[in-house]
């Protein structure tokens, strides 16, 4: 398939699935001081992780004409792991439905889904200040499939 041929649905899904890869390295294996880390400015790894979960619900309810934005309070570093990836989940399984989109997919791409794929650069910025790195990578012969939006990636050995 080429760039041509995709459509806005599958660019998603695509999208979607390197999130989901590319934040589970930064959430996968972290030590436990990492969720509370603060570097004075308040946004700790656990705030940014729960801001990318409404923003992954967020994009979901705009693209089926729920506009609500429904920021709240931190839950536990776990709880927000499975929050992040089951958001991901339902925005897919809506991306593979017919449900007509109710917003354009180029405003969802450049508003919340581009925002959350910063916060995945600032989560392995952190990381590597509380002296755990995450491994690097090859992201272009990465193993990213549509549709696989959970936590267990196929990262390289």
């Amino acid at each position: 398939m080429t760039a041509s041929t995709l459509d806005g649905r599958a660019l998603l899904r695509h999208f979607l699935a390197t999130l989901a890869y590319r934040a589970g390295k930064t959430l996968q294996g972290a030590p436990a001081s990492y969720a509370d880390h603060d570097t004075g400015g308040g946004w700790t790894p656990l705030k940014i992780l729960t801001h990318m979960g409404t923003l992954i619900e967020w994009t979901l309810a705009k693209a089926s004409a729920d506009p609500a934005w429904k920021a709240g309070a931190p839950g536990t570093w776990d709880e927000e792991v499975v929050r992040f990836h089951g958001a991901l989940a339902k925005l897919d399984a809506f991306l593979v439905s017919d449900a007509d989109f109710q917003i354009e997919v180029n405003r969802l791409l450049q508003g919340p889904l581009a925002d959350a794929m910063t916060h995945v650069g600032q989560l392995a910025m952190l990381r590597r200040m509380v002296g755990a790195p995450i491994a690097g990578e090859n992201y272009l012969k990465a193993e990213i499939v549509a549709g696989r939006v959970g936590a267990e990636q196929a990262y390289p050995g």
